[in-house]
Order: C-alpha cells, then sequence, then structure tokens
C-alpha cells in the first residue's frame, strides 16, 4: 500500500467519524519553545492549554514534522529520521478513553478491502501505563485480546506531557511484534521487535510542575479531558509495504536509487556506504520541506538545522564517490514523491533550487578552505613532533566552518595523524547541553500566561477596534506587575493594563505596536507596548507619566484610550510600503522573489526576502521605480475577510511562519491583484498617502536571504534631504556651480590621486631595486653556487618577486645562482625562491628551497623549479628559514 493511500485512509477513516480534516500546518510555528513543529499535536497546542476556543470538538491531521535532537544518528540505525508525518486524531472535551481505542483498533485491523489497513491481530500487543486499570479494561473489551497481551509499561514509557506546566496524561500504544529476528520474546526495550507505531496520549491530568516529560507533579483533574493521538505514516508505510525501515518506503528509497545511479555504488552491498545512501535520502526530503516552508541556509537557529542537513547531503554523496553538484540531481526525485500531497513544492521548485544551488556552491567553496585550515594545524603539529589532532581542532573545524568530523577524520588518518574524537565528543555534548539549557530556559513561558488565561476566562477577549477608530472609552479588566495583580501604580512606574475595549494596534505581522496615551481620572498613561500574550486578549504595557492610579475593581475604572494619530499615520505608510516594495520585487526579480520575513515601524521598513545574489544597481533602481510609480498612480488599497483557501484560490500570498484563523483571514490588496496578501496590519486607503519610498540599502542576512530597507512618508522627505544636505556641501567643497558636476569632477580628483599613487610607486620600486647590486654583492658562496638568502622588513608579496627576480638577473650566466628573500609584512611571511639554469643543472630547485623553508614560516607555496613562491604566518622564525636556506643548497650540492 503506497504512502499516499494509507494517508488517505487515515483522514478519510476519520472523516466518516466525524472529525474535521485540518491540513498540514507549516514546518514553522510562532512557539518559542520550538524551532519546528515536531509532533502532531503543535498546532492543535493553543486548544489543549486553553489559550484558544478550538472550532471543532474533534479533528484529524497528518501533520508534517522535524526532529533533529539525534541528527548524528540518522541512517545508523532505522529508528532515527528527521522528517516525518504524524497522523493524529484529536478530541477536545468529546470523546475519550474507549473512543479513542474504539476509533485506532478498528482503523487497523479492518481489512484492506474495507478500507482499514489489515493488520493481523494475532502480532498486535496494546499497551498502557502501569495502574491504569481502565485502560486495561476497555482494550479487553473492545478488542477481546486476553489480559496477558495488554503491556503493562513504566511512566518513563507511558506517560506524556509537554515537559511543562499544562495538560498531560497516561498513555497507551499499540506495538507490533516483527518476530524473533528482531529480538528476543516479550522484552519490550529489544530494538525492534514490538515497534510502536500508534501512541494514544489520554489528557486528564492538570500538572502544576515538571521535570521532564513523565516526572510531574500533578494538580488535580483537568476541567475538560482530551485525546491526543500520533502514528507514525512513515512507520505504518514500511510495515505495509514489507520493507525493513523507512528509507525503504515508496516516498525515500527513489533518492537512494538516484544515489546509486549517481554513484555507482550499490545499496546492500556495504554497511557504511548503506549509512551514507540513508543519510542523503532522509535529509534531502528534509531540505526540500524546509526551505519549501520559507527557511534559509544559515549559521543559527532553523537556517542552521538545515545548513547541516543539506551539508550533511553533499558530503555522505562525496564519500560514496560523487563530486559532482549533488542537491540539484536528488531534490527533483523527493519533490516529484512529496509533490503527490504537497503540491506547493512544484510551484515553489526554482526558488527551491536556487537556495539549494547557492548553498551547495558555498560549501564546496568552505571545503576548500577548510582544508587549507586543517592542512596548516596538521603541519605545525608534525613539526612539533605531535601526532594527534586536537579535540578542540576538530570542534573548530565543525562548529565554525561546517566542517565535517568525518571528513576530518579522513583527512587525518591520510595525514597519518589520528583525532581527538572523545575531545571533539565532549564539546559537542556541552553544545548541545547549553541548547538544551537554553531551551529549558525559554520553556515555561506557557505557565505565565496562567494570568492572562483568567483574565480571559472572567471577561472574554478584548473588543480590538483598532481598524475603526484611534479613541475609546474603554473599562480597566486588570493592574497587573510581574505577572500578579497591583492595586497601584504610582507615577513613573511601569505595569501591564487590560482594558475591556482599545484601539491600540498590538504588535504583529512585523508591525511595531502603537504608541499613544491613556487617561484616567487624574492622570495618564503612556504607552509602552501593545501585545497578545493570548490570542484575543490584548494587554498594553504603561508607565504612569501624571498621577497615580488605583485600580479598584475590574471594570469600575472608566479611562480615555487614545492613539498618537502621527504614529499612526506613519505605521500605516511603513506597512503598506512594505506591501508595495514586496509587490515590485517580485514584478523586477520574478516571481521566487518572495517575502521571509518583515518589520516596519512609522517611517521605517525592512523587508526580508529570498534570493541568492546581491542585487545590481539597476535592479535597485528599477525596484525603486516600480515602487514611486505605484505610489503616483493612486492605487486603491481594500481588505476583506475570506477562508484561507479561497484566499489561495485569489492568488493571495501567505507568509511563511505564520498562522493564520481557520474559518476567516484577512486579505488586503493594492490595486487588486497586483498585491495580495494575507496581512492583519493597518494600512492607508490610497497608495499616494504613503508619500514617497526611498530604498536605502540592500544587504544579505543569510545565504539565500536578502534584506532591503527603505523610509516611508516624512521620513523618506527628511532621508532626501540630508542627502540634497551632503549633496550641497559637496558642490561647496569641490567649488563646481552645478550639482551635476560633481561625479566629474570626483572623477578628476580619483584619477589625478591613482596618477600620485603610480608615481610614488615607482619612485619605492627604484629604491627597492637600488638596494639589489648591495645584496647581490652579499651573496654567499657555498660550494660554487651563488646563494642570497635575506630578511626583507616592510616588503609584501609583490616587492619581495621583483627583487628576487631583480637580483638573479644581476650574475653572469656562467654563475650557479639561488635567491631566497622572505618579506615580512603585517605580521605575514611572503617568500619567493629562485634559481638559474647553473643551479637547476647541479640539482637545484627552487620548488625544493620553498620546501625547506615553508614549514618554518607556518606555511606552503608551490611553483616550479625556476621560481617559487609563497607564505606564512610564523614572523619569529625567518631567520632560522634563512639558515635552512644554506643548509638546503649545501646539502644538496655535496650530495
Amino acid at each position: 500500500m503506497e504512502t499516499a493511500e494509507i494517508r488517505r485512509r487515515f483522514t478519510d477513516h476519520f472523516a466518516a467519524a466525524g472529525h474535521t480534516v485540518v491540513p498540514s500546518a507549516s514546518l514553522l510555528l510562532d512557539d518559542p519553545n520550538l524551532l519546528f513543529v515536531n509532533a502532531g499535536m503543535v498546532p492543535f497546542k493553543p486548544y489543549f492549554l486553553g489559550q484558544e476556543t478550538p472550532p471543532f470538538k474533534r479533528a484529524a491531521s497528518v501533520q508534517k514534522c522535524i526532529r533533529t535532537p539525534d541528527i548524528e544518528e540518522v541512517g545508523k540505525t532505522t529508528r532515527h529520521g528527521t522528517f516525518f508525518e504524524m497522523c493524529g486524531n484529536f478530541s477536545f472535551g468529546d470523546y475519550f478513553k474507549e473512543g479513542a481505542i474504539q476509533l485506532a483498533w478498528e482503523l487497523v485491523t479492518k481489512s484492506q478491502a474495507d478500507g482499514g489497513f489489515g493488520l493481523d491481530e494475532s502480532v498486535l500487543y496494546p499497551s498502557v501505563l502501569n495502574g491504569d486499570d481502565e485502560a486495561v479494561a476497555l482494550w479487553k473489551r473492545i478488542t477481546g485480546l486476553p489480559d496477558d497481551r495488554i503491556v503493562r509499561l513504566p511512566p518513563s514509557e507511558n506517560y506524556w506531557s509537554m515537559g511543562v506546566p499544562g495538560p498531560g496524561g497516561p498513555c497507551s500504544e499499540i506495538l507490533i511484534d516483527r518476530g524473533p529476528a528482531f529480538g528476543a520474546d516479550r522484552d519490550w526495550d529489544a530494538g525492534d521487535r514490538y515497534l510502536e507505531f500508534w501512541n494514544l496520549v489520554f489528557m486528564q491530568d492538570d500538572i502544576s510542575a515538571a521535570r521532564s516529560k513523565y516526572d510531574v507533579d500533578i494538580a488535580g483533574p483537568l476541567a475538560q479531558t482530551g485525546i491526543d493521538t500520533g502514528m507514525g505514516l512513515e512507520r505504518v508505510a514500511y510495515l505495509l509495504q514489507g520493507k525493513a525501515n523507512m528509507y525503504e518506503t515508496d516516498v525515500v528509497f527513489p533518492v537512494i536509487e538516484k544515489a546509486m545511479e549517481l554513484t555507482g555504488k550499490k545499496y546492500g552491498a556495504n554497511p557504511e556506504d548503506d549509512v551514507r545512501f540513508r543519510v542523503v535520502a532522509d535529509h534531502i526530503r528534509s531540505s526540500l520541506m524546509l526551505i519549501n516552508d520559507g527557511v534559509t541556509p544559515g549559521n543559527e537557529g532553523r537556517g542552521y538545522v538545515l545548513r547541516r542537513l543539506a551539508r550533511r547531503v553533499i558530503r555522505n554523496m562525496r564519500l560514496l564517490g560523487y563530486e559532482d553538484p549533488a542537491l540539484r540531481e536528488l531534490l527533483p526525485v523527493s519533490r516529484d514523491r512529496m509533490g503527490q500531497t504537497y503540491t506547493d513544492l512544484f510551484d515553489n521548485y526554482e526558488r527551491i533550487l536556487s537556495v539549494a544551488n547557492a548553498e551547495e556552491e558555498a560549501f564546496r567553496k568552505t571545503l576548500t578552505s577548510g582544508t587549507q585550515i586543517f592542512d596548516l594545524a596538521a603541519a605545525d603539529l608534525k613539526k612539533k613532533g605531535v601526532a594527534t589532532f586536537g579535540g578542540d581542532k576538530a570542534f573548530q573545524l565543525h562548529d565554525t566552518y561546517g566542517f565535517p568530523i568525518d571528513l576530518t577524520l579522513e583527512m587525518a588518518s591520510e595525514a597519518g595523524l589520528s583525532v581527538d574524537e572523545q575531545g571533539f565528543r565532549s564539546l559537542m555534548a556541552e553544545q548541545r547541553d547549553r541548547a538544551k539549557a537554553d531551551a529549558k530556559a525559554k520553556k515555561g513561558g506557557h505557565a505565565d500566561l496562567t494570568v492572562y488565561r483568567g483574565i480571559m476566562d472572567a471577561h472574554g477577549p478584548t473588543e480590538w477596534l483598532a481598524y475603526e477608530t484611534l479613541e475609546t472609552e474603554s473599562r480597566q479588566l486588570a493592574l497587573l506587575q510581574e505577572g500578579k495583580d497591583v492595586p497601584v501604580l504610582r507615577n513613573g512606574e511601569i505595569g501591564e493594563l487590560v482594558l475591556d475595549r482599545t484601539p491600540f494596534y498590538a504588535e504583529s505581522g512585523g508591525q511595531a505596536a502603537d504608541a499613544g496615551i491613556i487617561e484616567f481620572d487624574g492622570g495618564r498613561f503612556e504607552v509602552l507596548d501593545v501585545q497578545r500574550p493570548v490570542k484575543g486578549l490584548v494587554v498594553h504595557q504603561v508607565r504612569v507619566v501624571d498621577g497615580e492610579y488605583a485600580a479598584g475593581a475590574a471594570g469600575a475604572a472608566t479611562l480615555h484610550a487614545r492613539v498618537d494619530h502621527d504614529w499612526r499615520t506613519g505605521a500605516r505608510q511603513a506597512h503598506s510600503g512594505t506591501h508595495v516594495i514586496h509587490a515590485a520585487l517580485r514584478e523586477v526579480l520574478g516571481p521566487t522573489a518572495l517575502q521571509s520575513g518583515s518589520y516596519n515601524r512609522p517611517g521605517y521598513l525592512r523587508l526580508d526576502f529570498g534570493w541568492t545574489q546581491a542585487l545590481t544597481p539597476t535592479q535597485l533602481k528599477d525596484v525603486e521605480e516600480v515602487c514611486n510609480n505605484a505610489l503616483r498612480a493612486d492605487l486603491p488599497v481594500s481588505w476583506d475577510y475570506m477562508t484561507l483557501p479561497q484566499a489561495r484560490d485569489w492568488g493571495a500570498i501567505a507568509l511563511f511562519g505564520e498562522t493564520y484563523d481557520d474559518s476567516k483571514v484577512r486579505v488586503v490588496e493594492i490595486g487588486g491583484p497586483w498585491s495580495r496578501e494575507l496581512c492583519g496590519g493597518t494600512h492607508v486607503s490610497h497608495s499616494s498617502q504613503i508619500g514617497t519610498l526611498v530604498v536605502t540599502g540592500e544587504a544579505s542576512v543569510g545565504s539565500g536571504n536578502r534584506r532591503i530597507e527603505a523610509f516611508t512618508g516624512l521620513e523618506g522627505f527628511k532621508y532626501l534631504s540630508r542627502e540634497r544636505d551632503i549633496v550641497g556641501e559637496l558642490t561647496d567643497l569641490l567649488k563646481v556651480t552645478q550639482t551635476s558636476d560633481i561625479v566629474g569632477r570626483v572623477g578628476e580628483l580619483v584619477e589625478r590621486l591613482k596618477g600620485a599613487e603610480k608615481e610614488i610607486e615607482k619612485v619605492r620600486v627604484a629604491q627597492l631595486l637600488a638596494a639589489g647590486g648591495d645584496i647581490a654583492a652579499a651573496a654567499q658562496d657555498v660550494n660554487g653556487v651563488k646563494v642570497v638568502a635575506k630578511r626583507i622588513d616592510g616588503a609584501g608579496g609583490g616587492d619581495v618577486r621583483t627583487l628576487v627576480t631583480d637580483v638573479r638577473a644581476r650574475f653572469a650566466p656562467s654563475e650557479a645562482v639561488v635567491v631566497v628573500v622572505l618579506g615580512v609584512a603585517d605580521g605575514k611571511v611572503s617568500v619567493v625562491a629562485a634559481t638559474n639554469e647553473v643551479a637547476r643543472d647541479k640539482g637545484l630547485s627552487a620548488n625544493d628551497l620553498l620546501r625547506a623553508v615553508s614549514p618554518l614560516i607556518g606555511g606552503k607555496g608551490g611553483g616550479k623549479a625556476d621560481m617559487a613562491q609563497g607564505g606564512g604566518t610564523e614572523t619569529g622564525e625567518v631567520d632560522a628559514a634563512v639558515a635552512a636556506v644554506i643548509a638546503s643548497v649545501q646539502q644538496t650540492v655535496q650530495a
């Protein structure tokens, strides 16, 4: 049974049972605890936490997920993979244990002819939390299985929570016995013998503290029970397809087949190569899905994960013997398989391939530079007589330069060195511990939301009027400091104020929060920030700037909230300007120039977009021109609400990583189809109201990602005014009458400066060559060979080569001549060696002389027998290198 068919049967089964089938969310969600969606329940977490009211009582989904803690183990076992799909069914106060067990067992055991998976009941073993007698009784009654087929497991196996305060509960898994070839009989920890492929979580406990996902303190029962299940699509696929593991299924194995074609190696012939094939197959799919969802390679966070995945593909293809660019060959295979479900992979493929190609090109350069760094370090170790490449050096290559450890091991072996792997692993473990500690420190944010959820439960959502008005008469619902109710805020103190209604825009979608004031009887607040800690609840961070505010009872105090008109005007101009510049980028560069992030505040905007190279001055000028033509055209700006599928059919652009309400989304359009985007921000009503749009810069913010910045409105005019003032000062300074003459005048000055620099260079070279006669006259006679070996301080590489060539030419053609000059400048050593024909007849070679001095100066180089050059960094060893030249000539001539 193909994977697509398994997915279809799952959703059909639960749709028939009254579940709303919810499409997979993006791999990127706005969650401080997660880099990526790593479980099927993550998009439903706000419902389980009570932050939002679910629009349905029961739901089902097939969610794409990424997990990377064990990335180094991928391919070595059949259990580890980075990308996977989790099939899940969810109940929010609807059915509970009995319903979950009944629905799961029916789908698993129902015949394939009747739409089920048709798994043999005789090899299935339900597991429960030891002590959950209710679950045991339900499994026995629903399935008819005897007691010894129900497996009791400890909390470490069969209890689940999010690892933070919130909901949790016992689990019940469905295990399948794969036979004695996979482990001992009834040994539930025996590798892959009893494979868990479906986990049913019975949400029933209110967890007050969590030390791990199963070591928790339970405050009591939840007010409303729930069901969260997860069935691994890949596991069910290889079970139903009769394969040994996920890498051999219909959606993954075609990549291995393509890798075999490219490398000439065969899967199954060599265990080490098999691991490499599996890494390639897993990571290429993960890279494809991450880039599709808007991730670009980088050095931290999500971008770093993608970079590691893509580079591990490239590295393992090289280990399999394929040296050419690999991503462009493998990605289409994965696209064609995964695109059967995720059709946007075809629409976005041009951008995906562009990002991947840029990363592969960058990594190939990294391999070159990393190899040079390794070679220098290895040469230094050999000079010192050390046979082990340090773990700290290996870690630096890995962490700073993206140089894989397996490549370091391979090159060290070729150089006759061992690697301190234990030291490397220790540093890697420390890095992981730091990352875990940082993640743990970030967790607990859900607990901080308790007070806000309490306000929501007591008073309902904020009446948010930012689209309709700039002023409201409001009532205070809560006054907080550091998450706790306070009775009073005094002059100068900062706190949080919750109102029943507000005109203030809460920061979201890249738009900064509104500024303004909130007046109360006897004083006023300055609004510093506005946020939505819980969906639907608007919280104002305020400072008392006049008077003293006593909270009183909720709803008792009346306040007047007023947004700063100029602030909102500038914010609207900047946000609409962001949409305009996005549309202009797509018009100038093409449809793959998609926004990946933005920030706008009054008068200023920045927009990040997927693009692999710097924009040319002409492209930047074209973008700015398209923008200002749109402003001059006074395009109408309007917005409407519709379902997400309707918005997509209409051509609206949804931003990567953003979450949208399942029922209605807000679509903002400028000039009709020219710009249509999902957006909750505030906007002008016509494009001319943006005033002006001035592009001020464009730069890289990571591989495959660029950032463009601009000023709008009054700030745009101020920027142009400052530019005009600079031009005026230059006009006076350069003594020209017209500003148009500035370029020509500066050009003249530059040419004069270049001419002066050339004259200075001629004088300097003449002075350098004037010393050539004295240097040649000081040559030593070494067994009939004239040898010049000299240190010159302040001379760079070009100077040294000029001088060596000049000195060699000063000797008679009949003399055997060797010239080696080492220049020392800016903490570096430049060395050039030269011989004439008579010296070469005696066996002397410039290349051999360079090899004699390079290890001493900590460098390398090369050339031919008549001339060779190189460099190094050990300036303290230059005198020893000069002596080594004499010794090398003496040894060669004597031999």
